[in-house]
């Protein structure tokens, strides 16, 4: 074994025209969470104990699209949904559609621990919630000012979603002053076949390898912006936006209907459990072979102490960290 290691995310699709000040923060909340989860490490705290820790962390921030700061509906809610696997035994847990419980991922750990099934969702998974003693928030507690500028401006451009940090040619991003720009895109990304205006894929997420060689995955997100009420993406569904084995934990974001028709983070492991592949191989492979036109990234452990990372969008927020001294807080 290679020692414990961590890897942390918070979303791929990232706009070059992104202000320095805006890529600071997002640096400063991913170099703080996991700081967090290498101390949890160091202090022998299991994988599953980890991500959970982290990504609740990343919830609790509205820098990122889950928890506080979720995308909205076009109804003006948040619907959000999270994801957590353990390798050992491969359990999992899994939400959908909630609006009252203030951290997701938490609640899957406890459908993943204290029920009999791996999935609820929506008045299912509220239901659920309270009869666990959770933590509950007012729907407005999610909701940022920022992101309903955004949706208003989802709706004004008719388009199924809209954010700032992906770059559509001919359209500036920001303003001169770094104010949001209404304009509307022309351009050629689209999501199963359907043409969109400006794609948001910023997705948390945290994969773990312990001291024992344990991994663990956990993701969590808010959807897209201006998304049909229902709709459910890539983070919740195991092998699709999350997965841990005893061979390698992983955690995708980007385009969620492209991440679910590859069944892209199974498909790392299944790479590594089936070809011999190394981590890294395998992360290539999948997010080159598989995505198609979806545009997506990942990040990965495995259970060496390894860390890898892969994307096929301009940039990914990402850092990592491992036993032997490696750090690294990234963008681009």
């Amino acid at each position: 074994m290679g020692g414990w290691a961590i890897a942390v995310h918070g979303g791929a699709g990232v706009d070059p025209c992104l202000p320095a000040e805006r890529q600071e923060e997002a640096r400063r909340v991913l170099s703080r969470c996991l700081k967090l989860g290498a101390a949890a490490l160091q202090a022998g705290l299991t994988a599953v104990d980890v991500v959970e820790t982290v990504v609740r962390e990343l919830e609790a921030d509205p820098v990122f699209n889950s928890g506080r700061g979720s995308a909205l509906t076009r109804r003006g809610t948040v619907e959000m949904e999270a994801s957590i696997m353990d390798g050992r035994g491969r359990r999992c847990g899994a939400v959908s559609g909630l609006s009252t419980v203030k951290n997701p991922v938490s609640l899957a750990r406890l459908v993943m621990d204290r029920s009999p099934h791996s999935y609820l969702a929506f008045d299912g998974a509220e239901d659920f919630a309270r009869e666990q003693g959770v933590e509950m928030v007012d729907n407005s507690y999610f909701i940022t000012e920022e992101n309903v500028g955004m949706l208003k401006l989802a709706k004004e451009a008719n388009s199924i979603t809209f954010d700032y940090r992906v770059p559509i040619p001919g359209v500036d991003s920001y303003s001169a002053n770094g104010g949001l720009m209404g304009a509307k895109a022309e351009g050629g990304l689209q999501m199963n076949g359907l043409p969109i205006s400006i794609y948001a894929p910023e997705t948390v997420g945290c994969v773990v390898v312990d001291n024992n060689g344990w991994c663990a995955a956990a993701t969590s997100t808010g959807g897209l912006m201006n998304k049909m009420s229902g709709r459910i993406g890539d983070s919740p569904l195991i092998g699709s936006g999350t997965y841990a084995c005893d061979v390698c934990a992983v955690s995708c974001t980007g385009e969620g209907e492209a991440i679910i028709r590859s069944t892209l983070a199974r498909d790392v492991a299944a790479l590594m459990e089936y070809k011999g592949l190394s981590l890294q191989e395998a992360v290539d492979n999948a997010i080159k072979e598989r995505l198609n036109e979806g545009k997506a990234g990942l990040i990965a452990v495995s259970r060496y102490g390894e860390v890898a990372y892969g994307f096929n969008t301009m940039g990914m927020f990402r850092a990592s960290a491992t036993q032997d001294g490696f750090m690294e807080v990234a963008i681009w």
